[in-house]
């Protein structure tokens, strides 16, 4: 138990009895995050907080920024002492350690990822983890439709307000959706969680077990460009994006190339899965402003995010930001009602007709769908009709291996068909793909690729298509 003056500190309430509500009677309340209810949490340590997983439950898990990372480690250790069997844990996408893909706690966790980052890659590759090709805006209705059930919820959130009100900080997404549908409710209060606004607040009279820990977040620092992706943001940066444009970009270097690119914009818009520390400079200097927004107008919108404390930092308590539930951000009527809507997005690889691989490398599972095909085709739908569906790629792997090539590899997913593909960008050049013939699309997408391989690719081009690739 935590004494009464670190319940204090974090805002919480210094009960003298700490009764949680007992999952029996999880029906007879408003599963209603923000509802306050007639109830208490107990605050207790981590090692007890995890106590209430039982073999055969099934335990979600809030991820990226928010990954409960002291629970996860206090779980890990819970399941092993307590010799557990087949928990089963779901989460979207989790950073640190996940300690419950160790290979000798095998027949204790099984895990399965709505999008799969790299803590539980090797797991999955081995057979020992799962993963479940999705649209990012339909992973709340696992929950709904009760595909998934949890037993318990593991959560991150800032310490309550005067009111008794958390906040689900840096991810929204399909947490809000897990959360009411899960039996127990497990709370990591952390000093260092940002307090964000939107469909973030929770009251922690939901909460059946909470502990008090004061940590920093998962984060991504910053890595060097390289001159191919500073030179891509600038392409994307001075051709394709325009002022009053509606952005969304995920997290990496190319994303970082173009808000890098963007600073002599005026009146951006932001509404995006997920946003990174390039946005926060755009902020400062004016730039993205979100006057031009026809929904949310004037605020950032986004649903999780994970960057550095600088990011971390700027959004809390920001009513600058709006936290939105994923399956209303990644919305394709929603996000075609954007001014401009600009996505930019990545590939593993494009071939010659304009199929884009993102989440295997050939049969081996490297990611997910995340929201690429949800923003790539309500850019595509704006409905201004000026909707910029982007693909950024540089042209080659560091192995100086192509990205562009004549065929997927065997047993690589289509993430992005064809059909929704619009432009796709390397260092060399933007390929227009819209309303051109298979021939078309070969020519162009030859002429952005590393002069290197165009030759090898024209060739294949040629064989494929019993033809020679021509504009």
């Amino acid at each position: 138990m935590l004494s009464a003056r670190n319940k204090l500190m974090f805002g919480l309430k210094s009960y003298t009895k700490l009764t949680p509500c007992l999952v029996k009677n999880f029906y007879s309340y408003s599963p209603e995050p923000s509802q306050p209810l007639n109830r208490e949490p107990a605050i207790v340590s981590p090692e007890d907080a995890v106590k209430c997983i039982k073999s055969g439950h099934t335990v979600f898990m809030q991820g990226a920024a928010a990954t409960p990372t002291v629970l996860v480690k206090a779980m890990a250790e819970h399941g092993r002492n307590a010799n557990l069997r087949d928990v089963k844990i779901c989460a979207m996408h989790t950073e640190g350690l996940a300690e419950y893909t160790d290979p000798a706690l095998e027949k204790v966790f099984r895990s399965t990822s709505f999008f799969m980052g790299g803590n539980v890659r090797k797991a999955v590759a081995e057979g020992r983890a799962d993963c479940v090709p999705i649209f990012l805006h339909e992973i709340p209705l696992l929950f709904h439709k009760k595909i998934y059930c949890p037993d318990v919820a593991l959560i991150s959130v800032s310490p309550p307000d005067q009111h008794g009100y958390c906040s689900l900080g840096t991810s929204v997404d399909c947490v809000r959706a897990a959360l009411m549908h899960s039996k127990c409710i497990v709370a990591q209060i952390n000093k260092q969680m940002p307090r964000t606004f939107g469909d973030s607040i929770i009251h922690q009279s939901h909460f059946d077990f909470a502990t008090c820990i004061d940590v920093p977040l998962p984060a991504h620092g910053h890595k060097q460009q390289t001159d191919q992706e500073t030179r891509i943001g600038q392409l994307i940066a001075e051709n394709l994006v325009e002022d009053g444009a509606t952005l969304q970009m995920g997290i990496g270097n190319i994303p970082d190339a173009v808000l890098t690119a963007l600073h002599n914009h005026k009146d951006l818009g932001i509404h995006s899965e997920m946003f990174a520390d390039g946005v926060v400079d755009l902020v400062k200097n004016g730039c993205v402003t979100n006057a031009k927004k026809t929904i949310h107008k004037g605020r950032i919108v986004g649903s999780f995010l994970i960057g550095s404390k600088k990011l971390y930092d700027f959004v809390d308590n920001n009513p600058f930001i709006e936290m939105l539930d994923i399956a209303y951000v990644n919305n394709v009527g929603i996000i075609a009602k954007n001014p401009k809507m600009t996505a930019i997005n990545s590939a593993l690889e494009v071939d010659l007709t304009g199929q884009v691989n993102a989440d295997s490398i050939g049969t081996r599972m490297y990611s997910g769908f995340g929201g690429q095909v949800d923003f790539i085709r309500g850019a595509a739908e704006g409905f201004d009709g000026k909707g910029k569906p982007i693909i950024a790629i540089p042209s080659v792997t560091k192995r100086n291996e192509s990205k562009i090539v004549p065929t997927l590899k065997t047993g690589a997913g289509v993430v992005t068909s064809r059909a929704h593909v619009h432009y796709v960008v390397t260092e060399h050049g933007i390929a227009y793909l819209f309303g051109k013939s298979i021939r078309q699309r070969a020519h162009a997408l030859i002429q952005i690729a590393h002069p290197d391989h165009r030759e090898a690719l024209e060739k294949a081009a040629f064989e494929r298509l019993k033809c020679m690739p021509s504009a």
